[in-house]
């Protein structure tokens, strides 16, 4: 979740799923995809990666090792998404302001997202370091037992950086904007700006806060944050629901889980 200080408050960057996509087609999300193999060469990533190591990423994330990896792809992933890069140029905030700059990280954009370039190769190119104390981990999600494709994906909150402009690729996603988060929840209520729940469940805590400042003091005091698994139902007509940890019939529900391809 990028964040930063709009003129009407708190805002948040938001991208829309090509309709033509496999996986939540058309929906609004935040920048993020899957780790990559070279997101988990931590040796070589710590070298290029400032504020955190391997075992303090991993004790975060409350895993044995390969914590880093998390970190690293929120970043290339919001890069390669949303081309915005929290990276740091001999000890400041990387900055696209110059467009000759710009165009050039453009074009590294294009080429990690190819996988002609690694994240940490152009760092090396670039003499960045990624700015891995930018981020805060708030939550994580496990899709429910039953769809086809399941995910474990942690989230994480950054503030935008300054001067740079954070835009949809055009091809994976087709639309963007920045959005205050109570405006999103009742824009999703009216049926005009389409979410699916993980997304939701995360704005929901920036809705009441009322600046980037507010936001990463939240996420600084978040502790044991839990794997949250939702269920899925299905009625007798068939049509699926989801149900959350600590919710009515959710036990019942996930011992029973749906056939395979149920979706909500």
């Amino acid at each position: 979740m990028l964040i930063r200080d709009g003129n009407r408050g708190l805002e948040t960057f938001m991208l829309r799923r090509n309709p033509k996509s496999e996986f939540v087609p058309g929906q609004f999300v935040f920048p993020g995809g899957a780790l990559d193999i070279n997101d988990e060469a931590s040796k070589e990533l710590e070298l290029i990666s400032d504020g955190l190591d391997d075992i303090e990423a991993s004790k975060r994330l409350d895993l044995e090792s390969g914590g880093l990896a998390y970190w690293v792809a929120a970043i290339r992933e919001c890069f390669e998404e949303a081309g915005a890069l929290l990276a740091e140029i001999d000890g400041g905030q990387l900055a696209l302001a110059d467009r000759a700059v710009r165009e050039r990280f453009q074009r590294h954009r294009e080429a990690v997202y190819s996988g002609e370039l690694t994240i940490a190769a152009m760092c090396r190119v670039e003499g960045l370091s990624l700015n891995l104390d930018a981020l805060r981990y708030v939550s994580h999600w496990i899709t429910p037992i039953g769809p086809p494709k399941r995910f474990d994906t942690r989230f994480f909150v950054a503030r935008s950086p300054e001067g740079q402009r954070p835009a949809h690729d055009g091809g994976e996603t087709v639309e963007s904007c920045w959005i205050a988060p109570k405006e999103a929840m009742e824009l999703h209520q009216a049926g005009k700006f389409e979410m699916i729940l993980p997304t939701v469940a995360n704005l929901e805590p920036l809705v009441d806060m009322g600046s980037v400042d507010e936001v990463m003091n939240w996420a600084d005091e978040l502790s044991d944050i839990p794997e949250i698994l939702p269920a899925i139902v299905v009625a007798s007509d068939g049509s699926p629901s989801v149900v959350l940890p600590g919710e009515a019939g959710y036990e019942e529900a996930l011992s029973q889980p749906p056939p395979d391809g149920s979706t909500p």
